[in-house]
């Protein structure tokens, strides 16, 4: 595992060129109304913005450490290294194009398989989510703890949706959830979706299909938080689109059984 002292350093400039990417995608920010931008798939938005904060922040990075390995949403895998920056330039899309404010830009650090330090920024909310593992996360320089809430009828859970999955199995999902008494939230942005979980402002998060670079920043909150999550990168996450949970430790057992799911 490589020494924490370098990876708080690239932490410490992670955060700055964030935050600069942050302030451009505010700068390009379309006003309330219509959705601004093209369509990848069914609901899956890209705008102008979303290239632009990748590739100032690839270009970033491969001035600041060219012996890192980079991937993005958009360019894919763009270089190799034993450290490597994953990013989604702007999670929550969807909301950005119609001048929402729920969206972030995302950005984790893996070492090799190992999520090891992220940034989450929210202009539009004014909050930074930091996050070290094995050191701690913090959003706006409070550290994160999971939600202390242990019965399902107290809880509040998120629910992603895709059109990678049917109408069925959200529905069946949701059903479980008001079987449990959980209220069910859905706010379009899962970077943001699973920092709530670190921070205890929502008791669980259920994704079914979700990519690496949703979650590279979050999985160390989640994990620093003393949140529990699925085994998303064993299962094939590091490559591939597929299911995610995290969850408050109360409660994730019922949740976890509710959705189908299995926790680390």
């Amino acid at each position: 595992m490589t020494d924490q002292r370098l990876i708080a350093q690239r932490l410490e400039v992670a955060r700055a060129v964030v935050a600069d990417a942050a302030a451009l995608a505010m700068a390009m920010r379309p006003p309330p109304g219509g959705p601004v931008g093209s369509m990848k798939g069914v609901q899956d938005y890209v705008t102008e913005a979303d290239m632009a904060v990748e590739a100032l922040v690839s270009k970033r990075f491969e001035a600041l450490f060219p012996e890192d390995g980079f991937m993005g949403e958009e360019g894919g895998r763009q270089r190799e290294g034993g450290l490597t920056w994953v990013i989604d330039p702007i999670d929550g899309t969807s909301n950005y194009a119609r001048g929402r404010e729920r969206w972030c830009v995302s950005l984790g650090l893996m070492d090799g398989a190992v999520p090891v330090a992220g940034v989450i920024n929210a202009p539009a909310l004014g909050e930074v989510y930091t996050a070290q593992r094995g050191v701690g996360a913090w959003l706006n320089g409070r550290k994160l703890t999971a939600s202390p809430v242990t019965d399902p009828k107290n809880a509040m859970v998120e629910t992603g949706w895709s059109a990678k999955v049917s109408p069925e199995t959200y529905a069946s999902h949701a059903k479980a959830f008001l079987e449990l008494g959980i209220a069910p939230r859905t706010g379009a942005c899962g970077a943001l979706a699973l920092a709530d979980v670190a921070s205890g402002r929502c008791d669980g998060y259920l994704e079914p299909a979700i990519n690496l670079w949703d979650v590279a920043a979050a999985l160390v909150m989640i994990e620093e938080s003393g949140a529990r999550v699925s085994p998303f990168l064993q299962d094939g996450g590091l490559t591939g689109c597929i299911s995610i949970l995290a969850a408050a430790p109360g409660v994730a057992e019922p949740i976890a059984a509710a959705a189908g799911m299995r926790l680390l």
